[in-house]
């Protein structure tokens, strides 16, 4: 609200990067931004999905009531470099496990789904929202869909194909299934992701191995040609 309020006052464009999270545990597969969403207002995540959901209210009641310039984009999973070592993301996780010789961890069984796009492709997609004539919501995310296990797999090839996998209970709530439909993002913005996961991983990889390593310090910056962002 503070920061719609600035938006207002200056009369600037407003930008509410949200999440996928807003769906929830899907019942739609993939997932439009039409969607309404399966969420658990009383669950151990809900402070995160219904934060993000009430800040979209929010941000279209600013819009429509007092005419303030906004931009939506529902952001899914985003890896590459420069990413916290130990920020408890699944991709993070695998690969700063890898490098350590330490197990991969896998809550449930691994079954889940998720959709991982490379930070430069977030960063087209949303220099293309702010520069355009289009509210949104738009789904920024690459469909290209991996359960944990083929995430694990997609590690082990990268890193360590002898890295071993260790099963834990699942989290509550954990959303089963999650993948954009960027139907609306290729046909309004003229985007869609570039970067596959076998191709960004190991640029992230370098970066975390320089850091894990002692080369850099935390936060340095990757030379790869998509680190640039």
């Amino acid at each position: 609200m503070n920061m719609l309020g600035l938006a207002k006052r200056i009369n600037a464009r407003f930008l509410l990067t949200s999440t996928s999270e807003v769906y929830g545990d899907p019942l739609e597969h993939p997932q439009v931004e039409t969607y309404w969403g399966n969420v658990n207002p009383i669950g151990v995540r809900s402070c995160y999905d219904e934060g993000k959901r009430v800040a979209e209210t929010l941000t279209m009641d600013y819009h429509r009531g007092l005419n303030i310039e906004v931009r939506i984009a529902r952001i899914f999973n985003t890896y590459g470099p420069r990413m916290c070592l130990d920020d408890g993301r699944v991709v993070s996780n695998f690969v700063a496990q890898a490098l350590r010789k330490q197990p991969l961890t896998v809550y449930g069984d691994g079954k889940q789904t998720r959709s991982f796009q490379y930070v430069s492709d977030l960063v087209e997609g949303l220099m293309r929202l702010m520069e355009g004539e289009h509210v949104g919501p738009f789904n920024l995310g690459n469909p290209g869909e991996f359960t944990m296990l083929e995430l694990a797999k997609v590690v082990q090839d990268t890193i360590d194909q002898n890295a071993k996998i260790e099963f834990r209970p699942n989290t509550e709530d954990d959303p089963h299934k999650r993948k954009p439909d960027i139907s609306k993002a290729k046909e309004l913005l003229g985007w869609q992701p570039a970067v596959t996961l076998r191709d960004g991983l190991p640029l992230m990889v370098h970066d975390f191995r320089r850091r894990i390593f002692g080369d850099v310090k935390e936060g340095g910056s990757s030379t790869s040609k998509f680190s640039s962002v």
